[in-house]
């Protein structure tokens, strides 16, 4: 069965969910149900609370109404009918307005003679097309009306389908293993970050162990970056608006960006990217061809306004540090530079052990031009065919997505697989014309000529949230040794062994590694399971026989099996784990 064939069936899914739930709650309100990846789901405004019990009477009748055989049909409408037909129906009259404004078609799609919704589908021809036993509704959520905390928060029913029931066998037995590796439960369990209501929704705070892995990362990318001949640059996180009007985020990017700040007179904007500033870097003093390609890099803080009900954890927040730089090549130099900021992207990801990589090289659609994107025709289908080449070139698999590009141009997305397949978008490679040409970016070329350089914006490593939010997930908090906020746990027997492991802390300390002593006065084996489920790669046992002996007992990480070792040759081994770029 097709693509378009399941998101049909999941669509009319949507619609047959609504259909159960009037039956049963028939003066409840409606909002919007789409389809989305593996499922669907329909957001409601009820008179009381739903609970899970409610949940399996819904797909009970929705089941009933599979073996009836109804037929999908659509029907056009007027804004005057459709007011008419859902005066009842505040969420859908709204949406009406809307779509009137913007004097866009209206549509219904018709569930036989049981049920009618405002949609422009598409649809299954008829629920025979549907797999009874192939679907399942999930869990409840709630949800503001449009995602905005201004709006009424309804409840959110979240539905999975697939063509058949082993497929959501499987995607279930999936689904649990993600669960216990959910980033923000670990997030919390092993103190790495947290979120404060008085600070603000979508704004994390790095606890100290979050902060060790986050400054770990960071001293990576700038060893790794100095290697590749990158320059590092600071900018400010608040800039004037003509900024912004120059770059022409404003108006392409408004909607994501905060509120303007009006200070002395003129209006002020926290940064949402690092672009618009490393170009004013750029434009600091005269080029010359020698320079480039020049590689500009910075981990910026910058702040984005996502929409309340679109947080989600650290995948999704207002503020972050990116992994940010931007390229300036002549153009013949714009293929090798991006087959090299490409190999870089897979250099991270090997070190993270990253099996699975996917490459989506997302373009524009020309009816979007002068609205979405620059209004360049001509350039877009040249820097479309240049990172088309580039990757046909190195051979990786990758497939194209329409109208998923950067308003200033095409780019590389990187879809990567943690260790039991779930599917995230980290890194970008971005080409850019648009950006050189608004900022009159130009440098002296071998003949004493002005010419406007490329831009190639790229991220292998997201931002700090991101990217820390996927290895939380990925490793289920069991970082490697180099990456443990803790990497060593020294557990003394007893008080009378507390001074030998601060001997062996001090020891160990001094090469820097990362130690804590558990001088608690729990039992061994309490504090060997407390280490164990805290995921330190490795815990020391020192009693009367270590005492003795001068060695150690070193106990790794999900083994039970217990070595005794030299001191010494236990940093050497430590040592060989350490990452050096």
């Amino acid at each position: 069965m097709s693509e378009k064939s399941i998101e049909n069936i999941r669509h009319s899914l949507s619609h047959l969910l609504a259909a159960a739930v009037l039956k049963k709650y028939p003066d409840t309100k409606l909002g919007i149900g789409p389809t989305i990846e593996n499922g669907f789901y329909y957001d409601f405004l009820f008179t009381k609370p739903i609970n899970d019990a409610d949940l399996i009477e819904f797909e009970k009748e929705m089941r009933a109404l599979i073996k009836q055989s109804l037929d999908f049909k659509s029907e056009e409408i007027t804004s005057a009918a459709a007011k008419k037909l859902f005066k009842n129906q505040p969420f859908k009259l709204e949406l009406i307005e809307e779509l009137a404004k913007e004097k866009s078609p209206m549509s219904l799609y018709h569930t036989s003679d049981i049920f009618t919704d405002l949609c422009r589908g598409p649809h299954v021809k008829n629920t025979k097309e549907i797999n009874h036993d192939a679907f399942k509704l999930t869990h409840i959520a709630g949800a503001y009306w449009k995602g905005s905390e201004k709006n009424p928060m309804l409840t959110r029913i979240y539905g999975l389908a697939f063509n058949t029931n082993k497929e959501l066998e499987d995607y279930l037995v999936f689904m649990e293993e993600a669960k216990k590796r959910d980033h923000r439960e670990l997030g919390k369990k092993f103190e790495i970050f947290t979120f404060s209501e008085e600070i603000g929704q979508g704004l994390p705070i790095w606890l100290p162990n979050g902060t060790i892995i986050k400054d770990l990362i960071e001293n990576l990318a700038k060893e790794k970056e100095a290697a590749e001949g990158y320059q590092r640059v600071s900018t400010p996180v608040i800039t004037k608006e003509n900024l912004f009007i120059k770059s022409g985020h404003l108006p392409h990017y408004k909607e994501s960006m905060y509120a303007p700040m009006d200070i002395d007179g003129e209006n002020y904007y926290l940064k949402p990217m690092n672009c618009p500033f490393h170009h004013t870097v750029y434009a600091s003093k005269p080029r010359s061809y020698r320079e480039l390609p020049l590689r500009l890099a910075e981990y910026g803080l910058c702040h984005r306004y996502e929409k309340s009900g679109e947080l989600q954890g650290l995948m999704r927040v207002r503020s972050m540090d990116m992994n940010d730089a931007h390229i300036y090549v002549r153009p013949d130099q714009v293929r090798d530079e991006i087959k090299r900021v490409i190999e870089l992207h897979e250099f991270y990801y090997k070190l993270f052990e990253i099996k699975k990589i996917k490459y989506r090289l997302s373009l524009h659609d020309k009816k979007e031009l002068g609205k979405k994107y620059v209004d360049m025709p001509k350039a877009w289908i040249e820097n479309e065919k240049i990172l088309r080449e580039v990757l046909q070139g190195l051979k990786v698999d990758f497939y194209e997505a329409e109208n998923e590009a950067a308003f200033y141009g095409p780019k590389i997305d990187i879809q990567v697989y943690s260790i039991i397949g779930k599917e995230y978008t980290l890194g970008t490679v971005q080409l850019d014309f648009a950006q050189p040409q608004r900022f009159d970016l130009k440098y002296i070329d071998d003949k004493g000529k002005e010419v406007m350089p490329y831009v190639i914006h790229r991220a292998p490593l997201s931002t700090h949230e991101r990217f820390i939010g996927f290895l939380i997930e990925h490793y289920a908090g069991a970082f490697p040794f180099w990456l443990s906020p803790v990497q060593i746990k020294i557990l003394p027997v007893g008080e009378n062994h507390v001074k030998k492991c601060q001997e062996i802390k001090d020891s160990l300390s001094a090469e820097k590694f990362r130690v804590e002593i558990d001088d608690s006065g729990e039992t061994l084996g309490k504090k060997i399971r407390g280490a164990e489920m805290q995921k330190v790669p490795y815990t020391i046992v020192i009693g009367d026989k270590e005492m003795e002996s001068g060695k150690i007992a070193v106990r790794e990480r999900g083994k039970k099996d217990i070595e005794t070792i030299e001191l010494d040759k236990f940093i050497e081994n430590c040592q060989k784990l350490t990452i050096k770029i």
